[in-house]
C-alpha cells in the first residue's frame, strides 16, 4: 500500500522534510532511488541528456561500492546525488545506531547533504538527529515503477495525472522498476517537455535556503 500522491496533510505534518519545491515556476524534479547499477543508470543518464534534463539520484552505498564508475559519471554529467544509506534500510524495523551508522557509511562514499529514507521510513527519533545534518527528501509524486501489480501505461498515468509545478517525482534505477521506468521515463520527459517544463537538479544550497525561509 502506498499513496501515488502525497497529500497536503502529511506534508504538513512534517514541514521539516522537503515534499515539493514551492514557487518553482515552471519546473519539475526527477528524482531516481537505489542505484547506481550498470544495467539501468547509464541509459537514465543518456535520455537525460537527450532532453538537456538534469536529476538526482538518491544512492545506495553499496552499489556506488560495487559500481565506482557509474557514480562518477552520474556527478561528471551534473546531476545531484544524496544518501540512500549504505544497504536501503527500513527506519522503523532498523535500532537507531544501527540506522545512523548505516547512513554515515554511505557518506563516506555519497558525500551529499541531501538524505532520503528508503521506503520513506523514518523515526522521529532519526529525523531530528539526521535534520541537523541532511535535507530530507521526500516526494511529491511515486510512480509506482516499482510496482509488479500495476501495468506501465498505469504507472505513466501516476505521473502525468498528479505532477504539477514545483513536484518531486520518484523514480527507480533498479533491476525491479526497468522495465516500467523504460516505458514511463521517456513519455513523461515528453509530456512534460511539450509542455514548456524544465529538469532541474536538486540543490543543496536551494534547500537550505528554503529551510531557512521556512523556520
Amino acid at each position: 500500500m502506498y499513496l501515488v500522491k502525497t497529500p497536503d496533510f502529511i506534508q504538513n505534518l512534517f514541514p521539516g522534510f522537503t515534499w515539493r519545491i514551492p514557487n518553482p515556476g515552471k519546473n519539475i524534479f526527477l528524482t531516481f532511488d537505489d542505484g547506481p547499477i550498470p544495467e539501468v543508470t547509464p541509459w537514465v543518464l543518456d535520455l537525460l541528456d537527450e532532453y538537456d534534463a538534469k536529476g538526482t539520484f538518491f544512492c545506495v552505498g553499496d552499489n556506488i561500492k560495487k559500481n565506482p564508475e557509474i557514480f562518477r559519471e552520474v556527478k561528471d554529467r551534473g546531476h545531484s546525488v544524496g544518501n540512500h544509506t549504505f544497504n536501503h534500510l527500513n527506519g522503523w524495523a532498523t535500532d537507531n545506531v544501527t540506522y545512523l551508522r548505516n547512513i554515515r557509511k554511505a557518506d563516506r562514499s555519497v558525500k551529499s547533504e541531501l538524505f532520503r529514507p528508503p521506503y520513506g521510513r523514518i523515526k522521529p527519533s532519526q529525523a531530528k538527529f539526521l535534520s541537523r545534518h541532511y535535507r530530507i527528501v521526500m516526494w511529491d509524486v511515486l510512480s509506482g515503477d516499482f510496482d509488479p501489480e500495476i501495468s506501465k501505461e498505469q504507472c505513466l498515468q501516476n505521473v502525468i495525472k498528479n505532477t504539477t509545478e514545483g513536484s518531486v517525482i520518484v523514480f527507480h534505477d533498479s533491476l525491479k522498476a526497468e522495465e516500467k521506468l523504460r516505458y514511463v521515463l521517456p513519455k513523461v520527459l515528453e509530456h512534460f517537455k511539450a509542455l514548456g517544463y524544465s529538469f532541474p537538479k536538486l540543490s543543496e544550497k536551494k534547500l537550505k535556503q528554503e529551510k531557512n525561509l521556512s523556520a
